[in-house]
């Protein structure tokens, strides 16, 4: 009969910890990250006390191209001047 149990070669890896300190919030419930590469995160906060902090990159406004900034201000124009198609029936798709 064979083994019920995962081959240790097929095991998922667990991340490895770079670092471990221990922190204290300040009067504004703030606490001190040492060491970060990443200036923003994202903040999953769970019921039980653990808080998961993925980094996040911004994407600056620079991104998008001269054409596409300029359709979308001229799209923001026509819509405060009130200039806008007739509205769209979607009964038909529900």
């Amino acid at each position: 009969m064979g083994k019920l149990t995962i081959d240790s070669r097929k095991r998922k890896k667990s991340n490895a910890v770079i670092s471990q300190y221990d922190v204290a919030a300040d009067v504004k419930n703030r606490i001190s990250l040492r060491g970060v590469q990443s200036k923003y995160f994202h903040v999953r906060a769970f019921s039980n006390g653990c808080y998961i902090l993925e980094p996040r990159v911004l994407v600056k406004p620079l991104g998008l191209s001269e054409r596409s900034l300029k359709m979308i201000d001229q799209s923001v124009t026509h819509l405060l001047k009130g200039k806008s198609s007739t509205p769209i029936d979607l009964s038909p798709f529900i």
